[in-house]
């Protein structure tokens, strides 16, 4: 049987504090204390991509202008919600899909269906994988879909689509996706199943964490959204906090 605390420290190392370049990622899993985590974050090698900080107003989190005066790049994928609830639904992902999705869901749709509907990313020639994540508790046990849509690896005008499902994870323990698999030009995208990555200890130790192993001159900004489900509860409410760390302060 696979020992997977030891294989999510060696993804750890591997996709993230050894690689200058993991671009946006996000994991969703539980902590050693039984709560449930998403985590977030993003990179840029630009100086628009670098303009960003993560706000968040209540539960949901987005991305924004640093400096007012200076570019985002392309603010059509620079710019967005990253993190929105529904009830019984918490969502990330690295672009406006959030809200594709969110819309989606409300109106009595799956995840997939509201995928669907979107492609990957135009910033040629990268063409940015949508990575998108759901932690949903409406039904008996809570469930997990990580989905990454990706350019056709021979024709760039296609999107590939990927989505993955779980029900339940061992405290300790999270399933994440990164853009890229490290720096290049056009930058590699992600490949293969979603990373076991580790979960361990209170909100602010993950986000502690997670910040000191990305890249220094790249890493912009990394939120950590914590979520206690309360026993009992047929709607599948909870209690969410979002811990932010920005390049900006």
């Amino acid at each position: 049987m696979t020992d997977l605390g030891a294989l999510a420290k060696e993804e750890f190392a591997r996709r993230i504090e050894q690689n200058a370049y993991p671009g946006r990622g996000l994991v969703i899993g539980r902590s050693t204390d039984g709560a449930w985590i998403q985590i977030y974050w993003i990179m840029g090698r630009s100086d628009g991509s670098r303009n960003r900080v993560f706000v968040a107003d209540g539960s949901a989190l987005h991305t924004a202008p640093w400096d007012g005066g200076a570019g985002v790049g392309d603010s059509s994928l620079t710019l967005y919600e990253a993190m929105l609830e529904l009830p019984g639904v918490y969502l990330v992902s690295n672009g406006d899909q959030t809200r594709t999705l969110a819309d989606a869901i409300a109106g009595g749709e799956r995840f997939e269906a509201a995928l669907e509907t979107r492609e990957r990313e135009h910033d040629a020639p990268n063409f940015t994988p949508r990575i998108s994540g759901m932690l949903d508790f409406r039904g008996d046990a809570p469930g997990m879909a990580l989905s990454i849509l990706k350019a056709h690896p021979a024709d760039s005008a296609e999107t590939d689509r990927f989505t993955y499902r779980s029900v339940g994870l061992p405290p300790g323990l999270g399933r994440g996706l990164t853009t890229y698999v490290g720096d290049g030009d056009p930058l590699p995208p992600y490949e293969g199943e979603p990373a076991w990555l580790p979960i361990e200890g209170s909100a602010r130790e993950i986000i502690e964490r997670y910040w000191a192993a990305l890249d220094a001159d790249n890493r912009v900004s990394l939120a950590v959204k914590r979520i206690a489900p309360e026993t009992g509860s047929g709607l599948g409410l909870a209690q969410s906090e979002i811990l932010l760390q920005n390049r900006h302060g």
